[in-house]
């Protein structure tokens, strides 16, 4: 029987993955705080900054309970940085979507998000490009 061990480069791959990831949500947390957020806070606000979502798709995105994210909302709501409003295709749906204060505190949380952008930026478009497509591959 034989062994199934990884090759040494997928090992390596698989552990420097796992040290971008560590890197990005120490970061992420980080910067989170600086805007006396917590982790989640932050991923809901900067998601809904995107697009207002109702509370379902966010739990689906974040992969979590929608009730966690009720509470999620709610503390941001408490804040002033999210509003529920109905869903105009269904009035019966809520929509969770920024304040302007809200879309402001995403941009400046964005914006102080250097992790990502600083090793990135000395990749070429071309690798970048690249590495995008890997992944996407990867995630099926």
């Amino acid at each position: 029987m034989s062994s199934r061990r990884a090759d040494p480069v997928t090992v390596e791959v698989v552990e420097l993955i796992g040290d971008v990831v560590a890197r990005y949500h120490t970061e992420y947390e980080e910067a989170a705080a600086r805007h006396q957020l917590t982790g989640a806070q932050a991923k809901v606000l900067t998601l809904l900054s995107l697009e207002p979502l109702p509370m379902r798709r966010i739990a689906q995105k974040l992969r979590c309970e929608p009730s966690n994210v009720t509470g999620i909302i709610d503390r941001l709501e408490t804040r002033g940085l999210v509003e529920r409003r109905p869903d105009p295709a269904d009035r019966r749906v809520k929509l969770a979507a920024p304040t302007a204060e809200g879309a402001e505190t995403a941009e400046r949380l964005r914006e102080s998000l250097d992790f990502a952008r600083e090793p990135l930026a000395g990749l070429s478009a071309e690798e970048r490009t690249a590495l995008r497509d890997l992944l996407k591959r990867m995630l099926g």
